[in-house]
């Protein structure tokens, strides 16, 4: 069983996680529509495909999975989920078992706006969030919200368009600037489909971040909740976080994996506030940036869904995490090796016979 990555980016840690999972026995294959993806330089085999919203994308991903005997298709980009959630059947007809959740899963996850609904429908703390300016002014004139607040994409990948106002005034101007701001992004297909109530609303939580990583098994049943810290940021992403030990965390997570019933990782943010409370802000049905930090702690997803796959039962200790471990992303230098040999070739040994690691 070969492995697939797709829109893999710079996740090139998920690449050696999922390598040692399969134990060398099979490959792990990634690929991006960027040709200077620096994942590219390290799949056992590398593709240079179409864009997502390429009419003849999934075309080629079907084909690079059945002429290579791919087992297992991750998805790592936010804004392919929902079209790969629509194509699932035509990946597993050719035995491909793509990890990706049904289209209502990953739409209340994309859709903020109804990922707040779904919080708010099965009681899971979450911000008070708000769909247009006159809402907000209502509920700030009432006194159901305050200053400062955040303003941000619906549909919302990579912290994008996301501004903090801290009086009317700037909120007006926030607004106004996002929703024009997002014609000219990665995300103005997604946004066009409702232009005005493209942009949220939301109370500022004022607190202490963290991040789950919540998995559930192929057939949407719970089984753990990994937690941490997040300590530093950078680029949108969790840059140096601790493991913790917290039954409330893990409450939750257990509450949001039985009630949405998604299929594999779920990487979720919460907040928690000064007075101890906890509110679940975002919901993104993937491997996201903070799952390596579960990973390093202990915890093992990526062998637990290829056991799965494979129709093992996977080892109980995958699903731990030891408490109090702190970890940092560095940077790191890979040398990109030419186009040419990368599409349906093996990507041959880099020039150097390891890789230069840089602290940062």
């Amino acid at each position: 069983m070969n492995i697939l990555l797709s829109c893999s980016g710079s996740r090139n840690y998920l690449i050696n996680f999922f390598k040692t999972a399969i134990s060398g026995h099979k490959q792990v294959f990634v690929c991006d529509s960027n040709p200077d993806a620096v994942s590219l330089q390290e799949g056992d085999r590398s593709f240079i495909v179409p864009a997502t919203t390429d009419s003849g994308y999934f075309d080629r991903l079907l084909d690079i999975c059945e002429q290579n005997q791919i087992g297992l298709l991750i998805s790592l980009n936010d804004l392919e989920l929902p079209l790969l959630a629509q194509q699932r059947d035509r990946f597993l007809k050719i035995g491909t078992v793509p990890i990706i959740s049904d289209p209502a899963t990953i739409d209340i996850c994309f859709d903020k706006w109804k990922t707040f609904e779904f919080l708010n429908h099965h009681q899971i703390p979450c911000p008070k969030t708000y769909l247009s300016l006159e809402a907000a002014r209502k509920a700030i004139a009432s006194g159901e919200l305050a200053f400062p607040l955040v303003v941000k994409p619906r549909w919302g990948t990579a912290s994008i368009g996301i501004e903090y106002p801290q009086d009317d005034e700037e909120l007006e101007l926030a607004y106004r600037l996002v929703q024009k701001r997002l014609t000219r992004t990665i995300l103005a297909d997604i946004s066009a489909i409702d232009a005005d109530r493209c942009v949220l609303i939301q109370e500022c939580i004022i607190g202490t971040e963290y991040g789950l990583d919540i998995l559930n098994n192929l057939e949407g049943e719970y089984i753990a909740t990994s937690a941490k810290r997040k300590l530093s940021m950078r680029g949108g992403e969790t840059d140096r976080a601790i493991t913790i030990s917290s039954p409330e965390l893990t409450h939750i997570g257990e509450q949001i994996g039985r009630t949405l019933q998604h299929i594999g990782n779920l990487d979720c943010d919460v907040f928690g506030d000064t007075q101890g409370y906890y509110y679940v802000l975002e919901m993104n049905p993937r491997f996201g940036g903070g799952y390596p930090f579960s990973h390093v702690a202990g915890t093992n997803f990526p062998a637990a869904l290829v056991a799965w796959v494979k129709g093992q039962s996977p080892d109980p200790n995958w699903f731990t995490v030891t408490p109090n471990v702190m970890s940092s992303k560095c940077a790191r230098l890979v040398i990109h090796k030419p186009h040419y040999n990368i599409e349906s070739a093996p990507v041959q040994t880099a020039l150097h016979p390891e890789p230069c690691i840089i602290e940062g």
